[in-house]
């Protein structure tokens, strides 16, 4: 994450040098698009990255599962509805894709027989379509550059969720359920240019339901000792208006 983050401010810093200073902090700027933000319904589109993780909770005192997270990519489309001058509502449906990898201890299996590496390991794929809902609270413009908040909820459709399969991971195959709900925080800033808004953001991810499929044996060492596995993540996105 701190190369994403990295990244984010790069790009932000030279989009910033790319347009004239005069132009964006001036005092006396030229104001681009000022009457854009007024309308009562825009779109857009988005591009970015993500890095997921699990937040697990066990049942019994135990070595925790580790999670190595990979980073991901996002795409999708916004819409922007004004409620009022500095509140807006937004939906914007997009296609995410991540892998996270799960690390067992060997303390979870039984000595004999001793459990392989590929019994040690297993790896999540994840492709969502991802269904967010937030309020977008802007602050006063300050010549072409204006911060905002935002905050909603979100349902998730994991299409790579194998909860249909009746196998398990006695046949390496982990499960989890196809939706999910959410809730997230985040900020960003709209950079106003002569013919469209940049607006890269960050956003907190934070998942509300259990999201495990527990094997069919319920002293499996690979679902049993645990009692929820909630999903968050941090979102970087690019848009475009």
């Amino acid at each position: 994450m701190k190369k994403i983050v990295v990244i984010i401010l790069l790009v932000t810093a030279i989009y910033a040098k790319a347009q004239s200073p005069n132009k964006l902090f001036g005092r006396e700027p030229i104001i681009n698009l000022e009457n854009f933000q007024k309308q009562r319904l825009y779109f857009g589109f988005y591009l970015g990255f993500n890095s997921y993780d699990f937040k697990i909770d066990y049942k019994t005192v135990s070595e925790d599962i580790l999670v190595t997270k990979s980073t991901g990519f996002n795409v999708g489309l916004v819409a922007n509805l004004r409620l009022q001058e500095y509140v807006s509502l937004r939906f914007e449906p997009g296609l995410y894709y991540t892998t996270r990898d799960l690390q067992y201890s060997t303390s979870y299996f039984p000595a004999v027989p001793a459990p392989t590496p590929t019994d040690l390991l297993r790896q999540v794929n994840s492709t969502y379509i991802h269904f967010p809902l937030l309020l977008k609270f802007l602050s006063l413009r300050t010549g072409n550059v204006r911060p905002y908040l935002l905050g909603g909820v979100s349902t998730t459709l994991n299409l790579s969720s194998n909860s249909k399969s009746i196998d398990d991971n006695y046949e390496d195959l982990f499960r989890v359920q196809p939706w999910t709900t959410n809730y997230e925080l985040g900020f960003g800033i709209d950079i106003f240019s002569e013919y469209f808004i940049f607006s890269p953001s960050i956003r907190g991810v934070f998942g509300i339901n259990d999201e495990l499929i527990r094997d069919n044996n319920p002293n499996s060492p690979w679902t049993g000792n645990i009692e929820s596995m909630k999903t968050r993540g941090v979102f970087i996105n690019f848009t475009f208006h």
